[in-house]
């Protein structure tokens, strides 16, 4: 059984910063990549950022130099610096990560439960 537990969400005024983390756990081999996705109201889920098992990054054009995602591999977490926040950017985020158990055949999908980014004054 894997778990993704995410932390760090809430209100913020415009201009504000944030930092999400997301923390995997349960029987795990090994994590390849690691991301963040966000889904506002109405809308469908997109890509914030990832970023790889040798530590290269992919971001959204929407969020180019103002967010920042890494990881620590030895605690299996990933963490998500937003910086700049605009209203914009209000939405439930998620984590997601391909994830190698036990009981799989190579790295499977997981997702963490959410959590809500509200950019309001």
């Amino acid at each position: 059984q894997v778990q993704l537990v995410e932390s760090g969400g809430g209100l913020v005024q415009p201009g504000g910063s944030l930092r999400l983390s997301c923390a995997a756990s349960g029987s795990i081999i090994s994590i390849a990549a690691m991301g963040w996705y966000r889904q506002a109201p109405g809308k469908q889920r997109e890509l914030v950022a990832d970023i790889s098992s040798g530590g290269s990054t992919n971001y959204a054009d929407s969020v180019k130099g103002r967010f920042t995602i890494s990881r620590d591999r030895a605690k299996n977490t990933v963490y998500l610096q937003m910086n700049s926040l605009k209203p914009e950017d209000t939405a439930v985020y998620y984590c997601n990560a391909a994830i190698t158990t036990p009981a799989g055949w190579g790295a499977d999908d997981y997702w963490g439960q959410g959590t809500q980014v509200t950019v309001s004054s």
